[in-house]
């Protein structure tokens, strides 16, 4: 490699870092505002200015405005961190797909989506009540819709995983698989158990882990 490659190299790995780090203080600003004042009180200007960036700014990292600084939001805490890393490709998810053993596999699938819905919870829980309150807003129910639908489509992996082995119920098709696992491990389900009902997350982790065990698995398996 030439001296020249090595910095222009260089260069762009700062670059990215400095993308990543600003992305990171937009999302931390906007999701403190959006959780203590509410999605429609919160102004792209007030954002901004609590990130310590220039409006433009936040524009070029969320365009599309404030639905999509909702997404960013949204995506950053999902992922905990602002790394252009797709879920498929983290550590967590590879150590999952080697997992031979599928009771085992979806312990550690529940104690992922624990740690996950503990971050995740208050975010969508805002975005819910704005939407509730703004029907008409298709930029923020275009958000919503997005949202869930990833998250059908990444309950998909896990199912795969578990007819790749032969370990799914007798009759039970991959898809069905994912629809099951999409819904125990929706926000409205943490919330209610660890909210609403009282549970420790421990509880809701040991929960979570059993009811996939016993939806998905071979009996006996």
């Amino acid at each position: 490699m030439t001296e020249q490659k090595k910095r222009r190299s260089y260069s762009s790995a700062l670059r990215q870092e400095q993308a990543q780090a600003t992305r990171q203080k937009i999302a931390a600003a906007a999701r403190e505002l959006m959780i203590s004042k509410g999605y429609a009180d919160t102004t792209m200007a007030e954002v901004a200015r609590e990130a310590g960036v220039a409006v433009q700014t936040l524009y070029t990292s969320a365009p599309g405005g404030k639905p999509a600084l909702a997404k960013l939001v949204y995506d950053i805490t999902l992922a905990g961190d602002a790394r252009p890393l797709p879920q498929s490709d983290r550590p967590e998810i590879q150590a999952l797909i080697d997992e031979p053993d599928p009771a085992r596999m979806l312990a550690s699938y529940a104690a992922m989506a624990t740690a996950i819905l503990r971050r995740i919870t208050p975010v969508h829980r805002v975005l819910r009540a704005a939407a509730a309150a703004s029907p008409t807003d298709a930029g923020l129910q275009d958000v919503l819709a997005g949202i869930e639908h990833e998250r059908l489509t990444g309950s998909r992996g896990p199912a795969e995983h578990l007819h790749a082995l032969g370990a799914l119920r007798p009759g039970l098709s991959p898809a069905r698989a994912a629809a099951q696992i999409y819904v125990l491990t929706s926000t409205e389900n943490f919330e209610k158990l660890t909210k609403v009902c009282g549970w420790a997350e421990a509880e809701y982790e040991e929960w979570l882990a059993s009811m996939l065990a016993a939806a998905l698995l071979r009996p006996g398996g």
